[in-house]
């Protein structure tokens, strides 16, 4: 299964890089919260998203990419693929937007499952980039196999991230 929805989530990069209208592309990193920070320094990542306008200041899409976690204290790296959908609202005078990113969350290690993902965010809206302030939630349990945490209740991997978007058209 979750396989099949990283497919889904390279397929879904894919249409938006033959496309190319609306495609977005970046990266950001991050300081780790939550259960996260008590296993990873420093956290990195590319975003990918394909939007469309609805209204006027409004973009409604899909949106994937890749969360690497880097361990720390003898734990290993992890790492997220969210796919999900995704929301964005432009300020009409001044250069500002707030959005939304809202699905699940795909583990890359099998000792943490996959989970909710919610990612909202504030930033500064440029001609052809923006800058942006967020914030990366993932609740997933852990499984009492892995290196670091022993139980299997719910746990959250989140950060505070800085990231910059570009627009491919």
């Amino acid at each position: 299964m979750k396989k099949l929805l990283l497919v889904g989530a390279f397929a879904l990069l894919g249409i938006g890089v033959q496309a190319q209208e609306g495609f977005r592309l970046g990266g950001h990193v991050g300081a780790p919260l939550g259960d996260a920070s008590d296993a990873a320094s420093v956290t990195i990542g590319i975003d990918a998203a394909y939007m469309w306008n609805i209204t006027k200041g409004l973009d409604i899409g899909a949106t994937t990419g890749y969360s690497h976690f880097f361990g720390k204290d003898h734990v290993d790296d992890f790492g997220f693929v969210p796919i999900a959908a995704s929301g964005k609202y432009k300020f009409n005078s001044i250069p500002l937007f707030v959005g939304l990113d809202l699905g699940a969350a795909i583990s890359t290690r099998n000792y943490i499952n996959s989970g909710l993902y919610v990612a909202p965010r504030v930033g500064y809206q440029m001609k052809k980039a923006e800058l942006y302030l967020g914030f990366q939630s993932i609740s997933s349990k852990y499984k009492d196999h892995g290196p670091y945490w022993h139980d299997d209740s719910r746990h959250n991997f989140g950060a505070v991230n800085f990231g910059v978007n570009f627009f491919l058209k």
